[in-house]
Protein backbone atom coordinates (compact mmCIF):
# COMPACT_ATOMS: atom_id res chain seq x y z
CA UNK A 1 0.00 0.00 0.00
CA UNK A 2 1.13 3.53 -0.63
CA UNK A 3 0.14 6.84 0.95
CA UNK A 4 -0.44 10.19 -0.71
CA UNK A 5 0.38 13.46 1.06
CA UNK A 6 -3.01 13.56 2.83
CA UNK A 7 -2.55 10.10 4.28
CA UNK A 8 -4.93 8.48 1.82
CA UNK A 9 -3.78 4.97 1.11
CA UNK A 10 -4.43 3.09 -2.07
CA UNK A 11 -4.76 -0.65 -1.99
CA UNK A 12 -2.93 -1.10 -5.28
CA UNK A 13 0.36 0.34 -4.03
CA UNK A 14 0.95 2.06 -7.38
CA UNK A 15 0.03 5.55 -6.22
CA UNK A 16 -3.31 5.58 -7.99
CA UNK A 17 -6.60 5.62 -6.15
CA UNK A 18 -8.93 2.71 -6.89
CA UNK A 19 -11.10 3.51 -9.93
CA UNK A 20 -14.45 2.60 -8.36
CA UNK A 21 -15.61 4.58 -5.35
CA UNK A 22 -17.61 2.27 -3.06
CA UNK A 23 -21.10 3.50 -2.22
CA UNK A 24 -20.35 3.72 1.51
CA UNK A 25 -17.22 5.79 0.89
CA UNK A 26 -19.17 8.10 -1.40
CA UNK A 27 -21.72 8.67 1.35
CA UNK A 28 -18.94 9.38 3.90
CA UNK A 29 -17.34 11.90 1.55
CA UNK A 30 -20.70 13.58 0.94
CA UNK A 31 -21.04 14.16 4.71
CA UNK A 32 -17.48 15.51 4.95
CA UNK A 33 -18.34 18.01 2.20
CA UNK A 34 -21.30 19.29 4.24
CA UNK A 35 -19.27 20.22 7.34
CA UNK A 36 -18.88 24.00 7.39
CA UNK A 37 -15.47 25.67 7.67
CA UNK A 38 -14.41 26.04 11.29
CA UNK A 39 -16.45 23.04 12.43
CA UNK A 40 -15.75 19.30 12.74
CA UNK A 41 -17.55 15.97 13.08
CA UNK A 42 -16.08 12.86 14.64
CA UNK A 43 -15.81 9.59 12.79
CA UNK A 44 -18.63 8.32 15.00
CA UNK A 45 -20.77 11.39 14.24
CA UNK A 46 -20.47 10.68 10.52
CA UNK A 47 -21.44 7.03 11.04
CA UNK A 48 -24.44 8.15 13.12
CA UNK A 49 -25.44 10.65 10.43
CA UNK A 50 -25.34 7.86 7.86
CA UNK A 51 -27.11 5.38 10.13
CA UNK A 52 -24.60 2.83 8.90
CA UNK A 53 -21.17 1.55 9.91
CA UNK A 54 -19.10 2.88 12.75
CA UNK A 55 -16.09 5.08 13.43
CA UNK A 56 -13.61 2.56 12.03
CA UNK A 57 -15.50 2.21 8.75
CA UNK A 58 -15.69 5.99 8.39
CA UNK A 59 -11.98 6.29 9.19
CA UNK A 60 -11.14 3.67 6.58
CA UNK A 61 -13.21 5.45 3.92
CA UNK A 62 -11.55 8.76 4.78
CA UNK A 63 -8.07 7.20 4.71
CA UNK A 64 -8.62 5.62 1.30
CA UNK A 65 -10.69 8.29 -0.45
CA UNK A 66 -10.76 11.45 1.67
CA UNK A 67 -8.08 13.50 -0.08
CA UNK A 68 -10.66 15.16 -2.36
CA UNK A 69 -12.79 16.51 0.52
CA UNK A 70 -12.02 18.65 3.59
CA UNK A 71 -10.52 15.65 5.43
CA UNK A 72 -9.38 17.80 8.37
CA UNK A 73 -13.04 18.31 9.36
CA UNK A 74 -13.58 14.59 10.18
CA UNK A 75 -11.70 13.95 13.39
CA UNK A 76 -11.06 11.78 16.41
CA UNK A 77 -13.48 12.22 19.30
CA UNK A 78 -10.67 13.26 21.66
CA UNK A 79 -9.76 16.28 19.51
CA UNK A 80 -6.22 15.06 18.79
CA UNK A 81 -4.89 16.07 15.40
CA UNK A 82 -4.53 13.40 12.72
CA UNK A 83 -1.15 11.68 13.30
CA UNK A 84 1.25 12.40 10.47
CA UNK A 85 -0.84 15.32 9.22
CA UNK A 86 -0.92 17.53 12.29
CA UNK A 87 0.73 20.59 10.76
CA UNK A 88 -1.32 20.55 7.55
CA UNK A 89 -4.53 20.12 9.55
CA UNK A 90 -3.47 22.87 11.95
CA UNK A 91 -2.98 25.25 9.02
CA UNK A 92 -6.54 24.51 7.88
CA UNK A 93 -7.96 24.92 11.39
CA UNK A 94 -6.25 28.25 11.87
CA UNK A 95 -7.32 29.52 8.44
CA UNK A 96 -10.94 28.50 9.12
CA UNK A 97 -11.02 29.72 12.73
CA UNK A 98 -11.72 26.26 14.14
CA UNK A 99 -11.71 26.43 17.98
CA UNK A 100 -8.52 24.95 19.42
CA UNK A 101 -7.23 24.28 22.93
CA UNK A 102 -3.61 25.09 23.49
CA UNK A 103 -1.45 22.13 24.42
CA UNK A 104 0.09 21.74 27.83
CA UNK A 105 3.85 21.61 28.09
CA UNK A 106 3.61 17.88 28.75
CA UNK A 107 1.69 17.26 25.51
CA UNK A 108 3.53 15.35 22.82
CA UNK A 109 4.96 17.94 20.42
CA UNK A 110 3.10 20.75 22.21
CA UNK A 111 0.42 20.64 19.52
CA UNK A 112 -3.02 22.03 20.30
CA UNK A 113 -6.14 19.89 20.22
CA UNK A 114 -9.48 20.72 18.80
CA UNK A 115 -11.88 22.26 21.29
CA UNK A 116 -14.54 19.64 20.65
CA UNK A 117 -17.15 21.34 22.81
CA UNK A 118 -17.04 24.42 20.56
CA UNK A 119 -15.90 22.96 17.21
CA UNK A 120 -18.22 19.96 16.95
CA UNK A 121 -20.96 20.33 14.36
CA UNK A 122 -24.24 18.48 14.79
CA UNK A 123 -25.39 19.09 11.24
CA UNK A 124 -27.82 21.83 12.19
CA UNK A 125 -27.88 25.55 11.75
CA UNK A 126 -28.63 27.67 8.77
CA UNK A 127 -31.50 25.42 7.73
CA UNK A 128 -29.19 22.54 6.86
CA UNK A 129 -30.57 19.13 7.55
CA UNK A 130 -28.31 17.03 9.70
CA UNK A 131 -28.15 14.07 11.97
CA UNK A 132 -31.13 13.80 14.23
CA UNK A 133 -29.10 13.19 17.38
CA UNK A 134 -31.17 11.69 20.14
CA UNK A 135 -34.29 11.31 18.03
CA UNK A 136 -33.51 7.90 16.58
CA UNK A 137 -34.11 8.97 12.99
CA UNK A 138 -31.99 9.71 9.97
CA UNK A 139 -32.11 12.90 7.95
CA UNK A 140 -30.75 12.84 4.40
CA UNK A 141 -30.97 15.19 1.43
Amino acid sequence: MSQDETGATDATGDGEQPAELPEYAERVLDVADLIPPGRVMTYGDVAEWLGDGGPRQVGRAMALYGSAVPWWRVVRADGALLPGHELRALDHYRAEGTPLREASRQADGHLPRLDMRRARWDGGGGGDSGPAYGRGEETHR
